[in-house]
């Protein structure tokens, strides 16, 4: 059990951490992180951020050009991997296809001159964490691809690492398995109180099983905060875009009748809590399920122009809709823009057809609002 001064702690510290390769652009640069005892963190990104560096210099795998990893206020940069207590699960499980799955758990204490049967009380203990047991004399073939991820977590969890470092560990899972195996990783580190740091590029994993997410861009932290945090109050037009969907749009500041608008290029308004000078361009922002669709079923036609006189909406015409069973996403044409509100299935007093006239309309706490390049 952690306590709450524990808790509240920073355990793993990365300072400063860069590197390099000779010709290339930084691979991680300067990159600062502070993560609590017990905390789950995502490094989310897309490829060639640099998320896996950073996991690899952690691990102490690649060394790092600059910059220091300090682990419970010691300094471990220079340590060699093998000393450094830390559990790692890669991409691939990497099990040996000719040891039992037992052995495959317990070889990380052989190699360290535990004692045989001490080897398998803590290997026996490790699977029972996984809930694999009964599957101790297999081989690996024999598992399925969910099973041998466990097989793996269990052996990086054997020797009672400090820190357990996860680098894409279910990206060769079909997508039901994901999320089982998903559920499985946390349940386990809650239940060991393990300081964990988990690389994804998938923002339903990241969203899901963290208690903190890293956002990384270009080798560098763009936002770390809490998934709601990351979801709701994106810090930059980079965050907006890359976690979850947004409608995109480009406006000007005006004042319109004494009141301050961002003015869309298709004449619809928004109201911001952010101020901006007259005629700055600003990008606007806003999610598909904040957006409300109501269907105009009386058979006089709303007049393009009210949207202008009504901020926070506007009037368009159905162009697509997609059922998915959870959700209907409609695509609504207004002007030159096409903008996407997305209705759950819950929801059954909206059903606009195709060609249909609707109103959107969305909250100002709802709008996201960034500088334009």
């Amino acid at each position: 059990m952690i306590s709450m001064d524990q808790a509240s702690k920073s355990y793993l510290e990365l300072k400063h951490l860069t590197k390099s390769y000779v010709g290339l652009a930084p691979a991680v640069h300067d990159l600062n992180l502070s993560i609590r005892k017990g905390e789950l963190v995502s490094l989310l990104g897309a490829s060639g951020c640099g998320k896996t560096t950073t996991l690899r210099m952690i691990a102490g795998l690649v060394e790092p050009t600059s910059g220091s990893v300090v682990i419970d206020g010691r300094d471990i940069t220079k340590v060699p991997a093998h000393r450094r207590d830390i559990g790692v699960v890669f991409q691939s499980y990497a099990l040996f296809p000719h040891l039992s799955v037992l052995d495959n758990v317990a070889f990380g204490l052989r190699i360290r001159g535990v004692a045989r049967d001490i080897c398998r009380k803590k290997a026996e203990f490790a699977l029972s964490l996984v809930h694999l047991e009964q599957f101790g004399g297999r081989k690996p073939r024999e598992l399925s691809g969910g099973q041998q991820q466990r097989v793996a977590l269990a052996r990086a969890l054997v020797f009672e690492p400090t820190l357990l470092l996860l680098d894409e560990p279910l990206s060769n899972l079909d997508a039901k398995l994901r999320e089982t195996m998903r559920d499985e990783i946390r349940r386990v580190q809650q239940e060991l109180g393990i300081t964990t740091v988990f690389v994804t590029h998938d923002q339903t994993e990241a969203l899901t099983v963290s208690d903190r997410i890293a956002v990384m861009h270009g080798g560098s932290v763009a936002q770390f905060g809490t998934p709601t945090d990351i979801y709701r109050k994106p810090e930059s037009s980079f965050v907006a875009r890359f976690v979850g969907r947004m409608n995109v749009f480009v406006a000007r500041a005006e004042r319109r009748a004494g009141v301050s608008l961002l003015v869309s290029e298709d004449g619809f308004g928004f109201t911001s809590r952010h101020a901006f000078s007259n005629g700055q361009r600003v990008e606007v922002m806003i999610r598909p399920h904040d957006m409300s669709i109501d269907v105009n079923r009386q058979n006089d036609v709303i007049e393009s122009t009210e949207s202008a006189r009504e901020p926070n909406a506007a009037v368009g015409l159905v162009e697509k809709a997609l059922y998915s069973g959870e959700t209907t996403q409609y695509h609504v044409r207004v002007g030159e823009t096409i903008i996407i509100s997305e209705v759950s299935a819950g929801m059954s007093a909206v059903r606009a057809a195709v060609g249909a006239q609707v109103r959107l309309r969305w909250k100002e706490e709802d709008v996201h609002c960034f500088e334009a390049a």
